[in-house]
This record gives structure tokens, C-alpha cells and sequence, in this order.
């Protein structure tokens, strides 16, 4: 989701001549991932390379996708000038370093932008780990991680956030997050970056490179930008991530072919560009790459004992087709229309048939619950706004009317077939408890997942019978939500008889607490995003309880006990 901005001109244009010599320059980069680890020992004390520089760690660390028995170890090593240079990584059982249990070398070039990427074996299930890097004597900042449990399991805490408009404000979510030790994972569900030009979408700070991203140059410099960032830098250093893309990574409103913000041909073509920014993805996240020949496929799951599965999905790129135009509402309910794609949607079914866990939680991008919005002369006299202005506040978004309603089809609202299809799936194999997680939207949302709320027959609001799960949507870190229409979420709740919370401004996180009776969902906010700021609170709980499939008022969940300390 994005706000109004001008598309044409942008800040910074390129030639085509300009564009091929930029490309040219990254192409040869072009699927190398570099993930597996090397051996032998570093000798190249200060961490000098044979190309010349001195090695500094100016990215931080970062771990991800953990399994029982081992989780990726991420840095970059930076003030090289070429070549390759040798890094150790080290790993220990506790926050003082002085129980060693691992570790190993590696090795990185330009190929990989300098970024390292090691799946560390050997581990224990549901243990934390500190661990660093080393180049020569030059030492990274030590990073917490954790392994995900086996067998029984009593609690989880869950991180969860989206959408970080670097151009919008400050990541104190991400800090405050950071802080919280008791937290097993984070999941990242999108828009981890953001691909405009400086002043296209927000201007509180600038964007590097200034122009659109294009290249694998450009996306890499991008990630490196955000990745100097010191509150994303210790939500990384805390916690491991398992992250999934949304539209930004690659470019606004996105699908398998193309993309709302990529002018094909003037902008290159989309297959490359598209390429470009999934092998900056893999480079620059912690993440475990399914299959290096299809590094396009990220969809993947983690097991969390007996007490959850995790299913992270890609409703983005690989499966989509184009969203519905402005002009063809009928093609909402085209059968043939695709968000997962038929491999991704056999895969879904079955790693829902195989789970053994209490519970099934879904991490996917974009809101899977209907969402029947007022037109936009109801909404006009709703909020004394001008039509010409909410027109203005939606112009971004793939809106469609119809009926009387304005339904925004980048969501599974404008793909219902395929919606139905995981309805199908969910009674079919009588999945016990499934949750669906989104983020892209940048407001806060929760709510019952039913075939048809608005029908009574199929749908009580009042008892929650009809549900077929639940969906928490989280707020974004930063990016803009509709502040002008927070006014309307009494409306909208009667609109929407199936949703029961509506946040339509403020900036946070998702926290879950889960256990064997029950998932809790709480929203945080931030007190601020434009300037640094300690403070946040609580803002709502909605809990879920086993083998109901509906959502009950909750209450704030208290921290675990004596959780592992910080990384130093």
C-alpha cells in the first residue's frame, strides 16, 4: 500500500543510455547467492584483503529462519577495495562469551556485495546463542539469536511488523521491539524497504540512491541504506528474523509480470529488474534460500514444536496475476484468477495437511478478510472530505466499485476464487486452528475469517459461529496509513460485522503470545516517528482460543520469566 504521489517526472530520470551502462555494471552479479560457508582460517590480520581496505562491519549482524538445529549468521563486510576476504564467525552458549560451542570461516567478494551468509549447524532446539564475526582482528557487534523448539511446547512470543518507510520517520518500533528479550522469533511480513526516489513518497529522510531503484546496484546501495539504520540494526542484533516480501522490495504494487511503479522498456525490463532486486533480497536478509535455482521462490515453513507451524507465503510475485483495473470489477470473481499460483497453493494444502501442531499460523502479505469499504460520495459526506480528495487519498490503490462499494483488489478481495480455494483447504482437511497474519495495509485490523460475513446464514457476529479462522493485520513501522478516515471505524465495524478492531493511524507492532489454550494478538504503538523516542503503548488484545476459530476480547500477556539477556 502506498500513499497519492505524482508518478511523473520523478526527481531523478535516467537515460536509456544511462540505465544500460547501470546495468551493465551489475549484470554480472546476476544469481550468484553466495550462501554456503568455506573453510580454513583467516590470515589476514586487520582484516586486509588481497584487493586492498581495511574490513569494518558497519552493517551490524543479523540472524534468520532458525530450525531446531541451526539458524543463518548474516553481516557484511565493508572498506574493501577487491578481491575476497576471509571471515570466522564464532558462536556461544551465553551473553559473556565465555562458553564457546561453534563456528567457522567463510568466505565473500563482490559478487555477493561483500555480504556473508552461513547456516550454522550443530545447535540445540529452543536455545539462544550469542555470536560475531571476525575479520582478520576487526570484530563485528556480537548478535543474539535462537533456535525454534522440538517437541513440547509450553510459550511463544512473536514479533511481528511491516511496511518501514524510511522516508516517513523513525523505526522506533523496530527498537522497541529490539528490547523486548522474552521474544522467540520476528516476522517480517513486507516492505521491508522502499524502491521511490528521494521526495516521491515522504521526505523526512532522504532516500540513497535519490532516484528510483532500478538495478542491482541501486537496490543493493538501498539495502545498504537501511541497513545503517540503528534501530533496525538491533532488532536484528536481538532477534532472528524470518522475513517475506511484499510490493516495495521489487516495486510498488507488484504481480508475477509487472508492476504499478515499472514502465517497461523506459525503466529496463521488468524480468531483469525483477531479478535484480531478488538477489539483492538474498543477499541483504537472513534468509535460508529454498532453491538456488528458483531463488523467486521464498515461500517456506518452520516447525515451533508441538505447539506451531509457520507458514510464510508469497502472495506477491511468484502466483499473482495483475490486479483487476479500474474498469473490469467482473474480473473480482474470474475463477482463473490467481494469488498463490497453482504449485503454491498445493504446497499450502499440503504442509496444512501434515501439521501436527495446535496451531497454523499463516504469514502472508496482504489482508485475507473482505473489507467492504462506503463509495466515495458516501464516504464524502461521512468526513466532509471532497470526492476529488479522497479520490486523491486513493488513487494509489487498484480500487474497483462495485455495488455500492469500493474494494480494493491488490488485497484477496480481488481475488476471490482463489480465496475460496484456501477455504476449501481449511474445511477440507479441518485445520484446527489457523491464523492468518498481514501486513501492507499500514493500519490495524482484527477479525474473523468467513466465506461470507455479511450473510447471517453463513456468518454470527455475536457467537462467531461461521468462522473459519482469524486474521491479525499489522501496523506498519512508518509508512503512512488513513489518518483522514480514522473517524469511520465505528462504520466500517458495521460494515464489517466480521472485524472486530479497526486502527486506521497509529504506527507499531503485532505481539503474539501463544500457548496450548490460546493465541493473543496484542497491537503496540509508538509514541513517535519523527523523533527518538522510548515510548509506545498498549493499544488492544484479541485472543483466540483453541479450536474455536474466532476472536474473543483478550487481555495484555505478561512477559516470560526470566528470558535469556540481551546481546551486549
Amino acid at each position: 500500500m502506498s500513499a497519492p504521489r505524482q508518478r511523473k517526472p520523478r526527481t531523478v530520470t535516467l537515460s536509456r543510455r544511462d540505465f544500460l551502462r547501470r546495468a551493465t555494471l551489475g549484470s554480472a552479479a546476476v544469481g550468484s547467492l553466495g550462501l554456503l560457508p568455506g573453510c580454513g582460517s583467516s590470515d589476514e590480520a586487520g582484516g586486509r584483503a588481497p584487493g586492498g581496505g581495511t574490513a569494518e562491519f558497519r552493517h551490524g549482524v543479523a540472524s534468520g529462519d532458525p530450525l531446531v538445529d541451526r539458524v543463518i549468521l548474516w553481516t557484511r563486510v565493508s572498506g574493501i577495495d577487491g578481491g575476497s576476504v576471509e571471515v570466522d564467525y564464532e558462536i556461544w552458549a551465553d551473553a559473556a562469551l565465555s562458553q564457546p560451542v561453534g563456528g567457522g570461516s567463510t568466505r565473500t567478494d563482490a559478487d555477493r556485495d561483500y555480504t556473508v551468509k552461513v547456516d550454522a549447524t550443530g545447535l540445540q532446539p529452543g536455545t539462544t546463542y550469542y555470536y560475531r564475526f571476525k575479520a582478520g582482528d576487526v570484530a563485528s557487534p556480537v548478535g543474539r539469536t535462537r533456535t525454534a523448539p522440538q517437541g513440547a511446547t509450553a510459550r511463544l512470543r512473536i514479533g511481528v511488523a511491516s511496511c518501514s518507510s524510511l522516508a516517513h520517520g523513525l523505526f522506533n518500533a523496530y527498537r522497541r521491539l529490539a528490547e523486548r528479550a522474552d521474544l522467540d522469533v520476528v516476522l517480517h511480513l513486507g516492505d521491508y524497504i522502499y524502491e521511490y526516489g528521494s521526495g516521491e513518497y515522504g521526505s523526512f529522510r532522504p532516500y540513497e540512491p535519490a532516484s528510483e531503484i532500478l538495478t542491482l546496484e541501486d537496490y543493493r546501495t538501498r539495502y545498504g541504506q537501511y541497513r545503517l539504520d540503528a534501530d533496525l540494526q538491533a532488532l536484528h542484533r536481538q532477534h532472528p528474523v524470518v522475513a517475506i516480501w511484499d510490493d516495495h522490495e521489487t516495486a510498488d504494487n507488484s504481480w508475477r509480470d509487472g508492476a504499478n511503479n515499472h514502465t517497461e522498456g523506459d525503466e529496463g525490463l521488468w524480468q531483469q529488474r525483477k531479478a535484480w532486486a531478488i538477489q539483492a533480497y538474498h543477499e541483504w536478509l537472513p534468509i535460508r534460500t529454498v532453491d538456488p535455482a528458483r531463488p523467486e521462490r521464498i515461500y517456506r515453513d518452520f516447525r515451533y514444536g508441538d505447539l506451531a507451524d509457520i507458514v510464510m507465503l508469497d502472495t506477491r510475485i511468484i502466483g499473482r496475476d495483475l490486479q483487476a483495473g479500474l474498469t473490469d470489477a467482473a474480473s473480482i470473481n474470474d475463477a482463473e484468477r490467481a494469488l498463490l499460483g497453482t504449485e503454491q497453493l498445493g504446497w499450502l494444502g499440503e504442509r496444512l495437511g501434515a501439521s501436527t501442531a495446535t496451531w497454523q499460523v499463516l504469514g502472508q502479505q496482504v489482508m485475507f478478510g473482505q473489507l467492504r469499504i462506503p463509495s466515495l460520495p458516501e464516504l464524502s459526506v461521512l468526513t466532509g472530505i471532497a470526492v476529488e480528495q479522497l479520490q486523491a487519498l486513493l488513487q494509489s490503490l487498484p480500487v474497483v466499485s462495485t455495488g455500492g462499494l469500493i474494494i480494493n483488489t491488490d488485497q484477496w478481495d480481488g481475488y476471490r476464487a482463489e480465496r475460496a480455494r484456501v477455504f476449501d483447504l481449511l474445511e477440507s482437511l479441518q485445520v484446527p486452528n489457523p491464523v492468518v497474519l498481514t501486513g501492507d495495509i499500514h493500519t490495524s485490523w482484527c477479525m474473523d475469517l468467513s466465506r461470507d460475513p455479511a450473510n447471517p446464514l453463513v456468518y454470527s457476529p455475536i457467537d462467531g459461529s461461521g468462522s473459519l479462522g482469524v486474521e491479525f493485520v499489522c501496523t506498519s513501522v512508518t509508512s503512512p496509513g488513513l489518518d483522514a478516515l480514522n473517524d469511520l471505524t465505528p462504520l466500517l465495524r458495521l460494515l464489517n460485522p466480521h472485524i472486530k478492531y479497526v486502527d486506521l493511524a497509529r504506527k507499531g507492532y503485532l505481539l503474539l503470545d501463544i500457548t496450548p489454550e490460546r493465541l493473543t494478538g496484542e497491537h503496540w504503538y509508538v509514541d513517535a516517528i519523527d523523533r527518538a523516542d522510548a515510548g509506545e503503548a498498549f493499544g488492544t488484545a484479541y485472543a483466540v482460543e483453541a479450536g474455536s476459530r474466532r476472536l474473543i476480547a483478550g487481555e495484555q500477556t505478561q512477559p516470560k520469566p526470566d528470558a535469556p539477556p540481551l546481546a551486549p
